[in-house]
Parts: structure tokens; sequence; C-alpha cells
């Protein structure tokens, strides 16, 4: 916080000292999201060093003119790269604290590491489900914030040591309100055993609340940091949102809100870009994993004190170039000895080669039945004795696997979640109802291994027939053994949600890590394998009607 204290109060003298021939000043606002623990750069990702050269150049830029850089994550900082998920998101704190960070909204994988220590979920009574979260939250010189993030024991927002709903900053002399918020989902596409005893409120309720307490307290800019999201694709005009869907999360809020209340919001959740306009709110989200960062410059009045206009960039790719507004691109030296150390301790264990040799890619796509899909399903299978396997490939994986001698390091960038793979049983009519929920969920459907299914429409009314590898129907009246990791099983995407007994299932704790169970898989197959091996276009699993008629709907 001594860091960030400093550069507000350099800006602050610089704009005093400064006479530019205009009477305005800049603050640029600054944001990524979504970082998921990538601190260096990797293919089209810059990494947080990346990010470190842009962000000293615009300090630059703002230094000389009396302006100001505030700096804001929008959620989901360290979970996704072996570099920090060693450290438990340590590394990236630390990486955030150099930079200069002036706060950082809580993301539903915030939540993943859990109690402090190996143990991804509490094991015993003792363990706190939050230690990790409260653990880096303690370490940041910068709050973490979650305005609608509800204790349940107290009825009132969590009360955890530097989490707050809300903060004011002081830039070249204007005061900003900085509010964070997590997307209403956040809960199902956490670990549950690690959210037990919470609740997300409506986002709009939540920012309205705390702006208005902002402005009363005299901010004249109101800044949101919100881990939910929306997409859009064109970035020329941002006044211009033909290319947006608006039904999405972000936009529905931005449009709930009061007018002239909020004038940013920093976006994400969703992976997508936005650099837009929505009820008089201006609107950034720039992808994940630091492919990119998101910038508006909040121009206002000497003598007024007012804001009078903005500059929205499109999301930014962070490939470095020489030079970014005429100031060189010079990655800071700090942030390259954290994240050199980081990688260091990680070297070893992402080199280890796992002894199969991948004769083509496995490409991560949105089609769940994919040759890097099929191949996960299909080790959870054989790792374990189930009757079929069951896993959600969009966003439960998140790398494709590289051609070439396959090194642990992939496959922990493909499956970098401490999830343990579990087995719960289902009446056939249970499993009948999952499957027919599924069959519309488009590309967030699950992909299994273990059983090819039919799903037809006679009209409105829709019929599921399930058949295992055997070729033997399932019946409403057997029972099935399924295998999955423990994120399904605690209700993660809700996907079990009409099937769930009260109470929960009971979790056989005794499986390894779903990852693990994927390495020793492909070490006892050994040799080589290629991409064409685990397609299943001539004998698909999920047989559907294409288009399936949104009316078409299973009676139980």
């Amino acid at each position: 916080m001594t860091r960030i204290l400093i550069i507000l109060l350099l800006t602050s003298w610089l704009a005093s000292c400064s006479t530019p021939d205009s009477g305005e000043v800049v603050i640029t606002l600054m944001g990524t999201n979504d970082v998921h623990g990538q601190l260096l750069a990797a293919g089209d990702r810059g990494g947080l060093t990346a990010i470190s050269a842009f962000v000293n150049a615009v300090r630059v830029l703002r230094n000389a003119d009396g302006g100001a850089v505030l700096l804001i994550d929008a959620g989901d900082m360290w979970q996704g790269t072996l570099e920090s998920n060693l450290s438990e998101g340590a590394s990236v704190v630390e990486a955030y604290n150099a930079l200069g960070y002036v706060a950082a909204a809580i993301g539903n994988h915030e939540f993943d590491f859990g109690p402090v220590g190996p143990a991804p979920i509490p094991v015993t009574s003792a363990d706190d489900p939050r230690g990790a979260l409260k653990q880096r939250a303690r370490e940041a010189d910068f709050p973490f914030l979650a305005a609608n993030l509800v204790d349940l024991a107290t009825g009132e927002l969590v009360a955890w040591d530097n989490v707050q709903p809300s903060i004011m900053v002081e830039a070249a002399g204007v005061k900003i309100g900085i509010i964070g918020v997590m997307t209403e989902n956040a809960l199902t596409t956490a670990i549950a055993a690690n959210t037990i005893g919470l609740r997300v409120t409506p986002l709009a309720g939540a920012i309205t609340r705390e702006a208005r307490a902002l402005r009363e307290a005299g901010a004249t800019i109101v800044v949101v940091a919100a881990h939910a999201g929306g997409q859009c694709t064109e970035f020329g005009d941002p006044t211009d949102t033909s290319s947006c869907n608006l039904h999405e999360e972000i936009f529905r809020v931005a449009n709930a809100l009061p007018e002239g209340l909020v004038d940013h919001i920093f976006a994400g959740h969703v992976h997508q870009g936005i650099a837009h306009t929505v009820n008089g709110i201006s609107i950034t989200s720039s992808y994940s994993r630091t492919v990119a960062f998101s910038r508006v410059d909040m121009i206002m009045d000497r003598s007024t004190g007012t804001l009078v206009g903005k500059t929205i960039f499109p999301p930014t790719k962070t490939e470095i170039a020489a030079l970014y507004e005429g100031v060189e691109l010079i990655p800071d030296p700090e942030l390259i000895a954290i994240a050199s150390n980081a990688a260091s301790s990680a070297a070893a264990i992402k080199q280890e080669k796992i002894g199969i040799y991948l004769e083509t890619p496995f490409v991560l796509t949105e089609n769940p039945e994919s040759a890097l899909g099929n191949l996960y399903t299909d080790a959870l299978l054989a790792s374990v004795d189930a009757d079929i396997a069951m896993h959600l490939i969009n966003g439960g994986l998140r790398a494709d696997l590289p051609a070439g001698d396959l090194t642990f390091g992939s496959i922990y960038e493909m499956s970098p979640f401490d999830n343990r793979i579990t087995i719960i049983e289902l009446t056939g009519a249970e499993l009948r109802q999952v499957i027919a929920e599924q069959a519309h969920r488009g590309e967030r459907r699950v992909n299994f291994s273990g059983m090819h299914v039919l799903v037809e429409c006679a009209g409105t009314a829709m019929s599921v027939d399930m058949k295992l590898l055997s070729g033997r129907e399932i019946q409403d009246t057997d029972t099935v053994s399924v295998a999955l990791v423990d994120y399904l099983a605690l209700g993660g995407d809700r996907v079990l949600a009409s099937v769930t007994p009260d109470g929960g299932f009971v979790l056989n704790t005794d499986y390894p890590l779903a990852r693990d169970a994927v390495v020793a898989w492909l070490r006892a197959r050994g040799g080589s394998i290629n991409a064409s091996d685990f397609l299943t276009e001539d004998d698909p699993k999920w047989r559907l009607p294409n288009p399936l008629d949104s009316e078409c709907r299973f009676v139980h």
C-alpha cells in the first residue's frame, strides 16, 4: 500500500505543479481480468511481465501531464499455472503488489485452493475453507473487493482482513470510488466445499448501494470491478453495440443501474472482449490470461473538477512492441524477478516427460466431444471402476496439449484444478434427467465416456435413449455408477442439481486427483497417440437433432 500511496501522491504533486495548455487532466484506468496465474509470456499471452511494460509506459505519460494511472483487476487472479498454483497464488499477489494495483475484485476461482496447504477442500473441522484466499488478502498491498458476498452466519457482507465492498482513492486531486462484485453464479462455478456458508446477492443492488455512498462521500468518478461478463466482437465504435449480446450478465447489470451513478465497469469471468458504452457506462474486458489489457482515459476539467469525456480503448494486445504511445516498452525488472523465481520453482516439475508422444496437437474446442475431451473422459473412466465417466470440458479443461513429447507442465496447464475423482450412483431415470437437461446446454454440455446417447423430439416431447458400450440399454430402474470430479458432485455448474439428494452426495475421497489419474493412464499407455484416434464423428457419443428445438423438453 505504501507503493500505491507514493504513486498517488506523486501524481497529485505533478498535477499541482504542471501548467499544460489544456485545462484538462487525464485519469487513466487500466484493467486486467482473469489473469489466471499468467506471470510469464506464453504464445499470445504477454504475461504480467508484459503488462508491467505497458502500465509503466502509461505512467510515464501521466506523470508528464499531471494526470494519474489506476490499475484495477476484475478477479480470477491466480488459479491456472503451475508457477502460481505451487504457492497457492502468493507469487501473483507479490506481482500485483509490485505493479501497484489499487484494488481487485474477488472472482469464483479465488476460492479454488481452499484451506492453506495441499488439501484443496477442508479435511477436518479445523480447516478454514477460505484459508488460502484470506492469506492472499492479508499479503496484498491493495484491498480485495466483494460488495455482494454475504456471510450466512451473520447475514452481513464478509468481514475478512483486507476484504471490503468498496474503497475511495484520490489521484491527481480527483476522488475515485471503486466497487467490487462477482457474478451471481460465482458459487456454482466454484468448489462448493470452499464456499459453504456464503451467498451472492444481485450485482446491480450492491453496486447501487455502494456507488451512492461513494458519491455522498465526494467521489467524482465511480468504477466497478465486476467478475461478471459479456461479449462483443467489434471494437471500432464504442457506441455501436450491435456486435454485443446485450442479454449477457454485465450488460443487464449496466442497464439496471441508475443513470449517471457509475462511470466505468471492468468486466471479466467469461474471457471475452468488451470496449463499449451501455446506459452511459463505459465497459471494458480484455479476454483472459494476459492476452490483452483494458484501458479507458477519464478526462477531467481542472477548473470544475468534473468528468467531461472518456476515451475507450479496444482490448490492447500484450505482445511486446518497441513503443506504446511513443514510450519505450520495458518490462519491470521487479516483475521479471518475481516471475523468474516462480518459474524456477516450477521448472523441474513442468519439464518432466510423461512417456508418451503426441503425433498431433489435442486442441481445446467448444465442442465437448472433441479429441481432447474424449481423451480426458476416457482416461477418467479407465482409472476407476465405474459404468460411465462424465466431465464438463468447456471450463473444466483450459489449454491444448501440444504435439511432441508430452510433459507434466502441459497436462497441468490443461487441467490446473485440484479436483478429485469420486463415484456417485444414479438411477437410470436420474441419469436420463441429467442428460435431457444437458442436451440444451450447447457448448457447455458435458462430455462422457462409457455410453452413447440418442436424443429425439416428437413435437415438443423429448425422448432420451442411453446405451452402455456393451450395447445394453440403460433402464430407469438401473443403478449406474458415474465417475466425475468432486466439483460436479458438489454442485458445480448445477450439472446434477435436479438429482442431488437432500444433504448432497457422499464423496469418496480415496480416489486420486483427476489430473494425476490422467497422467497415470497416459504413462501406462505409452508410445504415441494421434488426435484422430479419439475423434468420434463416425460414432458420436451424443446424437442430437440439429438444431435442437428449444421447445423440445423431456417429461419425466
